[in-house]
């Protein structure tokens, strides 16, 4: 005769409850602070908006808001300027130096990260110091000499310039990025018969992608907001960049307001968009080199 067995109960630990969530006043502190502090950066850029669509007949009202949206600043704008030369000649020039940038700055700071080279803590000062220097006090001698080069008015002595002055900074956080990656890596890729130069392309250069895209974003955003060296280098209008462009809306004694803030939001939007997709590398590379 078969004798049936009661089935065990299924013993269970003690059920957690969920830890009660406590106020505190020190969070909602902090975060009213930060939402205040965003809504004053971003007050300007709110007036901006407001102000390209506004129409031409209230642009002296004092109501912060307009009574109806001018879309047609936008198209005036571009029609009655060069305001599309002046954009593809800034998407030329901060596109060109950022290039120009990253050949040379790649290879100094490889150089100078991986070789233990008489002179290496004089040359990184240098690259420092040259940080510095100021554009506008150096805009006398570059025009001097671009002027007798007869380059004057040209894409390629923009870009060279930007170019200039951008390399010592690209240097800088390369050196730090590329120092801080393992050169066992590289020596482990040596060792299965890869050359130096294809271990560098190989295994160093895609762990320092995020060094290399704060080098990028930062030269490339420089360059577009430059302006002293585009007033100064340039004197065609169809030859200015966007910033020396923008500007021309401010006369001797009128200011087309509505036409330079529509300018100034067409201005902003290419580096935004550009900035919101690599934000992330762009943070990533500024805190290079800080842990070991």
């Amino acid at each position: 005769m078969a004798t049936a067995t009661a089935a065990r109960p299924k013993t269970t630990g003690p059920s957690r409850k969920p830890p009660k969530r406590t106020f505190r006043p020190r969070t909602l502190v902090i975060a009213v602070v930060a939402w205040g502090i965003a809504a004053l950066f971003l007050a300007p850029y709110l007036e901006m908006i407001i102000t390209a669509l506004r129409p031409k007949s209230e642009l002296r009202d004092r109501t912060y808001l307009p009574s109806s949206l001018d879309w047609s600043n936008f198209i005036d704008v571009w029609k009655e300027s060069e305001l599309g030369q002046n954009l593809q000649v800034t998407l030329l020039v901060a596109g060109g130096a950022t290039v120009l940038v990253l050949l040379v700055a790649l290879p100094a700071a490889y150089y100078t990260a991986r070789m233990k080279f008489r002179g290496r803590k004089i040359f990184l000062l240098l690259v420092l110091v040259t940080q510095m220097f100021q554009p506008t006090a150096l805009l006398i001698g570059l025009y001097r000499e671009f002027y007798q080069l007869g380059m004057l008015n040209s894409i390629w002595t923009l870009i060279i310039t930007n170019a200039a002055f951008n390399l010592a900074f690209a240097v800088w956080i390369l050196t730090a990025y590329i120092g801080s990656i393992p050169a066992e890596l590289e020596e482990a890729a040596m060792v299965d018969g890869t050359s130096r130069f294809g271990a560098m392309i190989r295994v160093t250069l895609p762990l320092a992608l995020p060094g290399v895209v704060t080098a990028l974003i930062f030269t490339f955003i420089t360059t577009w907001n430059e302006f002293a060296m585009g007033l100064t280098l340039t004197t065609d209008p169809a030859s200015q960049p966007l910033t020396v462009g923008i500007n021309n809306f401010i006369g001797a004694y009128t200011v087309q307001w509505n036409y330079l803030f529509a300018a100034s939001v067409v201005a902003i939007v290419p580096v935004v968009i550009l900035f919101a997709f690599i934000e992330r590398h762009v943070v990533s590379g500024l805190t290079a080199g800080s842990v070991k």
